[in-house]
């Protein structure tokens, strides 16, 4: 599979740029991530996994572990 990689502006129209882009023939799907927010997220985990680890909760963190490679995005 090959992807495309553009950089918005903040006040860029998301809905209306997705719209346009499924419309080109040969796109099959358009994802916004927001890398930012991705940064935030992976740090909560980590976070979560410190204060479990410290707290002795193992089974929670192994548990938490296995299902984010279990049910990881494709």
């Amino acid at each position: 599979m090959k992807s495309l990689k553009i950089n918005l502006e903040e006040n860029a129209d998301l809905g209306k740029l997705t719209e346009l882009l499924i419309q080109i023939k040969g796109i099959k799907s358009v994802e916004i991530i927001n890398h930012e927010n991705e940064e935030s997220d992976l740090k909560k985990a980590v976070n979560k996994s410190k204060e479990q680890l410290k707290s002795g909760d193992y089974e929670s963190f192994v548990n938490d572990l296995f299902e984010t490679f279990v049910n990881k995005k494709s």
